[in-house]
């Protein structure tokens, strides 16, 4: 790797203190000229003490949530090379110089590292079938280029940092980085990556429900605010159904006797008919915001330099 190149690993945490100094270590070992960042999210514990003491450039972030944290730590640090990654210690540190290498062979803007372990309480079958269904989502919708969306193991370049318009609070960020590089059609990869336990006294901080639904939300505002067209066209089928659904027995009614008898009911499925069509016309008109938006996205990314390995 040139030398030359700035990198910064990136560290968000909450209540790590179990964790986050092997983390440092095991960074400092693999990537010696890289700069360490802690930043911690409001931790009732001794996280801040034990980042620093193992060498690492400590910062806090006040507004709660690892949507916040990433979006600070994209704003604040300056480097040609980011590697982002979990305070858990559940990532493999080893396969940071081949994604960071990976990235510039390729002349990459994302390497994803897949998780593979066989160790059930590392990744947890709910979390392994909440990540297999919303992955699955986002390829059916966006592209089918990644295994594992919700990995906390990433590297990027300074061109996708720097040009991520970070909306997340919580942990559906994992969500949005992915669609990023999916809507800007970005050159990226996936790496496998070993995972294992968090350490002793270590917790995750991941509901399987309640964060497993936020993200769920997420990606439906992703598709509404990047995918106008099919959004509201599923929207508007749904309405036009169900008028025609309602219309049937009153239109063979009117067929055989000439007579409207239930005519509330024949209004209702004219509403929702134009309801269906308002619907279609908001997707065609916000399909046009839509490709303005990423047209600037795309000549933001464009202004910004590529590394040269």
């Amino acid at each position: 790797m040139n030398k030359s190149l700035r990198t910064a690993v990136l560290i968000p945490c909450y209540n790590e203190e179990a964790a986050v100094g092997q983390v440092v270590r095991d960074f400092q070992r693999v990537l010696p000229d890289a700069r360490i960042y802690v930043y911690d999210n409001n931790s009732r514990d001794n996280t801040i003490a034990v980042a620093r003491a193992a060498g690492a450039l400590v910062r806090s972030e006040p507004l709660q949530g690892k949507g916040n944290v990433v979006r600070r730590m994209f704003a604040d640090i300056e480097a040609d090379i980011y590697v982002l990654v979990d305070g858990d210690a559940t990532y493999d540190a080893g396969t940071a110089p081949a994604m960071i290498r990976c990235l510039l062979d390729q002349q990459l803007d994302m390497v994803n590292g897949a998780r593979v372990t066989a160790i059930r309480e590392a990744y947890r079958p709910g979390h392994r079938f909440g990540n297999w269904l919303l992955t699955g989502i986002v390829r059916w919708i966006f592209g089918d280029r990644f295994k594992d969306m919700l990995s906390g193991y990433r590297v990027f370049s300074r061109r996708y940092v720097k040009s991520f318009p970070s909306l997340a609070n919580g942990f559906e960020i994992e969500t949005e980085l992915t669609v990023h590089a999916l809507h800007l059609r970005m050159p990226t990869t996936e790496i496998e990556t070993p995972y294992r336990d968090r350490p002793e006294g270590s917790a995750s901080k991941l509901s399987t429900f309640k964060d497993g639904l936020r993200i769920l939300w997420m990606i439906l505002k992703l598709i509404k605010n990047e995918k106008p067209i099919p959004f509201f066209s599923v929207i508007a089928g749904l309405f036009a159904g169900s008028s025609v659904i309602l219309m049937l027995p009153i239109l063979a009614e009117f067929l055989a006797t000439g007579l409207v008898p239930r005519l509330p009911t024949a209004v209702l499925s004219m509403g929702m008919m134009i309801l269906g069509f308002l619907s279609l016309a908001c997707g065609l008109i916000l399909d046009t915001v839509t490709r303005g938006r990423c047209e600037i996205k795309r000549m933001r990314y464009l202004n910004i330099p590529v590394i040269e390995g």
